[in-house]
C-alpha cells in the first residue's frame, strides 16, 4: 500500500517545495527544519492508521472519555540523512523507542555500488509498529537491507516506510521483498526517473549532504 500525501493540498507541499528548491537548500538549518516538519506531518497521518484504546481522563471538572493511542511504535532511521526526519516523527510519537541503522552506498571504481551496513541498534520489534524513515527511496537497496536487518529483532505487526521522495524503482523493490499485508509506504512525492548514479530526478539531491555537509566518498 502506497500513500502519496503530496497529492492532497496541504502545508506539506510547501515544506517539500522548499526542500527541493536549490536556492533555499543553501540554508542547511532550514533544510533540516523542513525535513523535521515533514516528519511531523507523516507522524500525524500514520497515527490515523494505528490502534487506540478507551480511557477515562480525569479533568478538574469531571471525567472525559478519550481515545488514547494503544501502540508504542519503534521509530527507526537510516544514518545519517534520516536524522531530521526521524526527529520530526519523534516530536509527535514522543514516547516511542528508537532504532538506528548505518547503511550506505559503497561505490566501486566502475561507479557501480553495493549497499554496506556497518551498525544497527534496536529494541525488540516483536508485535510492535515499526516506522522506518529515510528521505529518499531511490533503488530501494538501503531500505531493503535495513528492514531485513531490523527484522532479526522480531517480526513487527506492521511496518511503515516513510520517505520524502521515492522513485518508482525503489517502491517496486520494497513491494518485491516484503509482504504488503503488513507494510505501508508513506511518501511525499513519487518521481519517475533515476540518473546513472541512481539519484532520483527531479528529486532534491543528496539529503545527507544538504542537511549536514558534503562527505568524502
Amino acid at each position: 500500500m502506497v500513500r502519496e500525501i503530496g497529492k492532497t493540498n496541504s502545508l506539506f507541499n510547501q515544506f517539500l517545495s522548499e526542500l527541493r528548491d536549490k536556492e533555499i537548500q543553501c540554508d542547511s538549518m532550514r533544510f533540516r527544519r523542513n525535513m523535521e516538519r515533514a516528519g511531523e506531518i507523516f507522524a500525524y497521518e500514520i497515527s490515523k492508521e494505528m490502534d487506540y484504546k478507551d480511557e477515562d481522563i480525569i479533568t478538574s471538572l469531571g471525567t472525559a472519555p478519550m481515545k488514547i493511542l494503544a501502540d508504542k511504535p519503534v521509530l527507526a532511521t537510516i544514518l545519517r540523512a534520516g536524522l531530521p526526519l526521524h526527529q520530526g516523527l519523534l516530536n509527535y510519537f514522543d514516547t516511542a523507542d528508537s532504532a538506528f541503522v548505518s547503511a550506505y552506498r559503497k561505490y566501486r571504481k566502475n561507479k557501480s555500488f553495493i549497499i554496506k551496513m556497518d551498525y544497527m541498534s534496536s529494541t525488540s520489534l516483536l508485535n510492535k509498529v515499526l516506522i522506518i524513515s529515510d528521505p529518499m527511496l531511490a533503488t530501494g537497496g538501503s531500505m531493503t537491507t535495513s528492514i531485513k536487518a531490523l527484522l532479526e529483532n522480531g517480526k513487527p505487526k506492521h511496518i511503515h516506510v516513510v520517505c520524502l521522495v521515492a522513485g518508482e524503482e525503489g517502491i517496486a523493490v520494497i513491494k518485491r521483498n516484503f509482504s504488503l499485508q503488513n507494510l505501508t509506504i508513506w511518501v511525499g512525492a513519487i518521481d519517475d526517473e533515476l540518473t546513472a548514479k541512481a539519484y532520483i530526478v527531479p528529486g532534491l539531491g543528496d539529503a545527507g549532504d544538504l542537511a549536514f555537509g558534503t562527505k568524502l566518498e
